[in-house]
């Protein structure tokens, strides 16, 4: 307890003190008081509000409004919050060229800058406001670092945009550039589709990867129940924004903290909605990251055991019928954990940043048999998850792939090789392919891409052209918008000589998706003698021989651990909490 029985904060345990306590901090003082605080406020906890507001894409244009609120929620409760803002690579802006190699990397350098503002400034909590891909975990793992007490808030989806007569989204816009490329969509309607399919603020109004992430933060415990529900142009979100700097506070008084909330139970809570969403590959991810940030061993095998076992219940695009705004009408992740829980399918006892635990939160929470968003475990679009992990002679370390809503679950066909997205995108255009084959885009991985980039533009293309009977395999990523047979994260990369560097075209490649299997029908001897060939070759060189992308490279591990760029749990030596 951080409350002194006059009901003033006690910092003699908090890491303000350091920049607010004592005659020797005075000049510190001076610099507050410059900011318009009074020596009440400096007396208070300091509180860092952290928003990726930026003017890249509508995902982050509403974050500021929202961190306002939290900062008015905080003030409530009695706290002085400090608001600063960091980066954001929003990967529809990124998507098909250079650009994507900065979105992975966005993520740990979004944690880093956290961490290094709330330490060099001493703030005592967090809240973590984000609203694209991969802020949304480089937030949370900030707050797993730390271990301050701390609360997430999601931003909110965009709305459905409508064209003829029907909801649409960006996934439509990518894949009518498919259309467009096979002649079955006029110039003219995809610049008017364009026009129409983003209407506002908010996240990729689907299933994706800032949804996915989204149900993550309320199903991990970070985040207020029903909080990601609503879209960003609903203003009545900034109640929740509100509702989370009081929360935050409250947790400040307990001394709760994120490692308190993310045990490995609430791990294996997550992995279930990522599931039972049919939510985002990038989810597989994103969860051994955070909880290497924490000491949890969670490895992609991990999440992907607790996918298999899973059940898919959300009807959501771009798997199913519906974007994101009905699951929130439908009852949201609250309704979602009702029917999970009541199976047996999640870990009740959770503690959550409400300071009650997940069942103690669905107190209340009475199943809506009126909405057909979200099915009941006993009546589930597949009875198991919407993701799921391969493993085999092309991948010793693990893939994953999306099967929400695909009947193409198993495939055998000839490698077409590309090395990089750009010339497996041209020949995708071209219609340079044949039906059955496997594509296979490879040196796209953490170290190899560098960036392990998305490649939403050329599987979108794919599906536009009405291609089913095809196969796409990569060391790199898809993006969660990603429909069809497209196996991502094949580890080893090619990068640290993995199979996939060893696959020539003609070579025979069997996907499983229903077994978890993909092999590469190729004698043992002859890829060690592939192996040798490519060892004696120079390194592949990339254009990043210097800067941030060039530094991700030196310290990046491999995907199936997360991708991550520092030893984590493993090496510290303190907890910042406790400065």
């Amino acid at each position: 307890m951080h409350r002194k029985p006059d009901g003033s904060w006690d910092k003699s345990k908090l890491p303000s003190r350091h920049v607010t306590e004592g005659p020797s901090r005075a000049p510190h003082r001076s610099y507050f008081y410059a900011m318009g605080l009074g020596s009440r406020e400096i007396a208070q906890p300091f509180v860092g509000v952290a928003s990726c507001w930026n003017e890249a894409a509508p995902c982050n244009t509403a974050l500021m409004r929202q961190a306002h609120a939290a900062s008015e929620g905080v003030k409530r409760a009695g706290g002085t919050p400090r608001e600063f803002c960091t980066i954001t690579v929003t990967d529809g802006i990124a998507m098909g060229h250079e650009g994507m190699r900065s979105s992975l990397v966005s993520r740990d350098l979004i944690a880093d800058s956290v961490e290094l503002t709330m330490r060099g400034h001493a703030y005592d909590a967090l809240i973590g406001v984000a609203g694209c891909d991969k802020s949304l975990p480089g937030m949370m793992m900030a707050m797993l670092r730390l271990n301050v007490p701390s609360a997430f808030i999601y931003g909110g989806s965009i709305l459905p945009g409508t064209w003829h007569g029907r909801e649409v989204t960006v996934q439509d816009v990518f894949e009518g550039v498919g259309k467009h490329s096979a002649g079955q969509m006029s110039l003219e309607d995809l610049c008017d589709l364009e026009q129409h399919a983003c209407p506002g603020d908010g996240a990729c109004g689907g299933q994706y990867t800032a949804n996915t992430m989204a149900c993550v933060s309320e199903a991990i415990g970070l985040a207020l129940p029903l909080s990601s529900a609503l879209p960003a142009a609903y203003l009545d979100r900034d109640e929740y924004a509100r509702a989370t700097g009081e929360a935050v506070m409250a947790l400040l008084e307990r001394n709760l903290r994120p490692r308190d909330i993310c045990t490995r139970e609430a791990f294996e809570n997550a992995a279930v909605v990522v599931a039972a969403t049919g939510g985002s590959t990038n989810g597989g991810l994103h969860l051994p990251a955070m909880a290497h940030e924490c000491g949890i061993e969670f490895t992609l095998r991990d999440v992907c055991e607790i996918m298999k076992r899973t059940p898919y219940l959300a009807d959501l695009m771009p798997g199913g019928r519906y974007p994101a705004k009905k699951m929130g009408e439908a009852g949201g992740v609250p309704m979602l954990l009702r029917t999970l829980l009541d199976a047996g399918l999640i870990h009740g006892d959770c503690m959550t940043v409400t300071g009650k635990t997940i069942r103690e939160n669905l107190e209340g929470v009475v199943w809506n048999d009126e909405q057909d968003v979200i099915r009941p475990v006993s009546n589930p679009l597949s009875p198991t998850g919407g993701v799921v992990g391969l493993w085999g002679s092309l991948a010793p370390d693990g893939a994953i792939v999306k099967v929400a809503g695909l009947s193409h679950t198993k495939h055998r066909g000839p490698a077409r090789v590309f090395d990089g997205e750009e010339a497996c995108f041209a020949a995708v255009e071209a219609r340079d392919y044949k039906e059955g084959d496997v594509l296979v885009i490879r040196y796209e991985g953490p170290k190899g891409g560098p960036g392990m980039r998305e490649m939403l533009a050329t599987t979108a293309a794919i599906k536009g052209q009405g291609v089913e009977n095809i196969a796409l395999i990569t060391d790199g990523r898809f993006s969660g918008a990603t429909r069809g047979l497209c196996v991502g994260h094949i580890g080893p990369e090619a990068a640290d000589g993995g199979p996939i560097a060893l696959v020539k075209d003609g070579d025979i490649i069997s996907i499983d998706a229903e077994a978890g299997t993909i092999e590469l029908e190729v004698d043992p001897i002859e890829l060690e003698h592939r192996a040798h060939l490519l060892a004696q070759e120079e390194p592949r060189r990339t254009n990043y021989g210097s800067g941030a992308i060039w530094k991700y490279v030196q310290l990046v591990g491999p995907a199936h651990l997360g991708a991550v760029t520092h030893p984590g749990h493993a090496g510290e030596t303190h907890v910042y909490a406790d400065i």
